[in-house]
């Protein structure tokens, strides 16, 4: 490496270089640095502990760089993306780490100095310091590795190369003995190229039997719930309640839209320049930053009211307010043909405003006054009488979901659920219809609910079960019928049952993700028909329409470029399943919900009521 102790200005870059390969692979990340022994630990892995130091700080970079992609404020999902993405980057370095000292794996300076010299990162083969006539100079790239300013980054980035390089070796030994034969090799070309075409028929108990026609009793109930038990174990769950303020733009904030977009019109008719008024006006911000500039479009892109005036309004003229689920906008075509136009547009969106909106407003700052000053669980009751909101429930929220109130899934609350504590009331969190407060009612461990909170749930799997057997009884009814001369179609419609046919498909792109039916597709020649086919979602019968055989001709002249191909895409595969196992295998403590849940309770002012 010293060679490259002198070296120009890429500064910028050579840290984008450097954070780039720091997330390269599945290795990416910082080591398994620890803190002072007294430090607290986010957690263990193999007996190593993470300082929560060391595991916070890569959080914020890796947050930091995200908000840099983009702008807009994470959600708490967004954060606990990152922290999951983070804590995986932790206990993959752990974990390899582990096996290149099992292996006896290391790597010298001069390989790494080749690797930095022969293998410059894609990051820095696009900049424009290193481009000669519009491609990437290897002259000047090597070049500034050998000047003064490079020295404090040409280290960084070695560093990084060494973890890569050492990853490589060891996935050269994960890999070494993923070979083919010819005849391995036709049969997975077969399977990516062998396509049939079928009739397919369901007989879906759920769908084919009524409720009416089945009968259970508690007893059968409770009986099924005991012999499985595991069937039904769930992720932790969290109830929440909540109040909602509805900030829906009503008949009057619709009108105050149209009313600003005519007065934008009329200025662009009176003079003002479009792309001016765009950029001052529209809230579609991208287009609007290019004076309402849409570039080139095919016809169906947009929504279609938005479509119906930009293939019919004359050429270079203003249209009149058009309204779609974003808003107002005001169009004018540039160039049309065919299908294609080219054009630009302001968008006015319809908002809360005026009286409405200050309303509105007032309403949300009594939720959130309600929420900073809550004591107790009783709380969201007060919310609920001061505003005269209605208290609703969510639907139980499984750790690592959203929650759903309704058929909306609103962001945040999922995360918060399962960092607070019972009887705890949220932050006023706002979806773009609504503002909601949340309570957090309880949390079921993971594990088997008691049946009494799953009782539903049980009593589905044993009703379905009996119509299993009476939904034989109907498929034994079809093939019946298909055998004494009616066709498919005519048998299935006799019965109310589904048939459609599908294809043609390859093994591997199959119209139904079913083993079962994907192996008797295959089995049958082209007119010959299943029996019926059982499997858990249903009974199903198959008829073979079409059967084409993959091209072996096709096969032995590529075979070459297939083998590469093929073989490199299973050492992907293997690599993944090593890496999987290992992670089986670890003895991992992961105290981040703790440490969260501890964090939350020291910022309240005041213990909580459980409810």
């Amino acid at each position: 490496m010293q060679a490259f102790r002198n070296s120009t200005k890429v500064i910028a870059v050579v840290f984008a270089v450097i954070l780039l390969v720091w997330l390269l692979g599945e290795v990416s990340g910082l080591g398994n640095s620890i803190g002072s022994s007294g430090a607290r630990t986010v957690g263990r892995i193999n007996g190593t502990s993470i300082d929560t130091r060391t595991y916070e700080a890569r959080v914020r970079q890796v947050t930091d760089q995200q908000q840099r992609a983009n702008p807009a404020a994470l959600t708490l999902e967004d954060q606990q993306q990152i922290r999951d993405q983070v804590w995986d980057e932790f206990l993959a370095t752990n974990l390899l780490e582990a096996q290149y000292k099992e292996h006896g794996l290391t790597v010298t300076d001069d390989e790494v100095a080749d690797a930095v010299r022969n293998n410059p990162p894609p990051e820095l083969q696009q900049a424009p310091e290193f481009q000669t006539d519009g491609k990437f100079d290897m002259g000047k790239y090597q070049r500034w590795l050998t000047s003064s300013a490079a020295t404090p980054y040409v280290d960084a980035i070695g560093a990084q190369y060494r973890d890569i390089l050492l990853r490589n070796k060891l996935l050269r030994i994960v890999t070494a003995d993923v070979v083919l034969s010819d005849a391995a090799l036709w049969e997975r070309y077969r399977d990516e190229h062998e396509q049939v075409k079928i009739g397919l028929t369901a007989i879906v108990p759920r769908n084919v039997i009524p409720d009416s026609a089945v009968s259970i009793t508690p007893e059968e109930v409770n009986a099924y719930y005991r012999a499985h038990e595991a069937e039904f174990k769930r992720p932790a769950t969290a109830y929440l309640s909540f109040v909602r303020l509805d900030r829906t733009p009503s008949a009057t904030d619709t009108a105050a839209a149209l009313e600003r977009v005519r007065k934008i019109r009329e200025a662009i008719v009176g003079g003002e320049p479009f792309d001016e008024v765009a950029k001052r006006e529209s809230s579609d911000t991208v287009s609007g930053s290019k004076g309402g500039d849409l570039g080139e479009w095919t016809r169906g892109q947009f929504a279609p009211a938005f479509d119906s005036v930009a293939f019919s309004i004359p050429l270079k003229t203003l249209s009149q307010p058009v309204l779609t689920q974003f808003g107002y906008h005001l169009l004018e075509i540039t160039s049309r043909t065919g299908d294609k136009a080219k054009g630009r547009h302001i968008l006015v969106p319809i908002e809360l405003t005026g009286a409405h909106r200050d309303s509105i407003d007032a309403e949300t700052d009594t939720l959130d006054r309600i929420s900073s000053n809550a004591s107790d669980a009783s709380a969201l009751d007060s919310a609920a009488r001061a505003l005269r909101l209605p208290i609703g429930r969510t639907a139980p929220v499984p750790k690592g979901s959203r929650a759903l109130v309704g058929q909306t899934v609103v962001p945040d609350a999922g995360v918060w659920a399962f960092q607070a504590r019972p009887g705890q009331l949220s932050q006023v969190i706002e979806a773009p219809d609504a503002a909601y407060l949340f309570r957090l009612d309880s949390v079921d461990a993971e594990g088997v609910p008691p049946i009494e909170r799953i009782r539903p749930a049980v009593e589905f799997v044993v009703r379905d079960q009996k119509k299993r057997a009476l939904a034989r009884r109907v498929a034994e009814d079809y093939l019946k019928r298909v055998g004494e001369g009616s066709t498919p179609e005519q048998a299935a419609k006799a019965l109310s049952l589904a048939h459609r046919e599908f294809g043609p498909f390859t093994r591997l792109s199959p119209p139904l993700d079913i083993p079962q039916l994907v192996g008797a597709s295959f089995g049958l020649d082209a007119g010959q028909r299943s029996g019926v086919i059982e499997t858990k979602d249903g009974l199903y019968v198959i008829q073979t329409l079409e059967h084409i055989p993959a091209d072996s001709a096709a096969f032995a002249k590529d075979l070459d470029a297939y083998r590469a191909s093929t073989i490199r895409g299973l050492r992907e595969e293997r690599v993944r399943q090593y890496l999987a196992a290992l992670r089986a295998q670890a003895k991992v403590v992961d105290n981040r919900d703790k440490i969260y849940q501890q964090q939350n309770a020291a910022q309240q002012q005041a213990p909580l009521t459980p409810s």
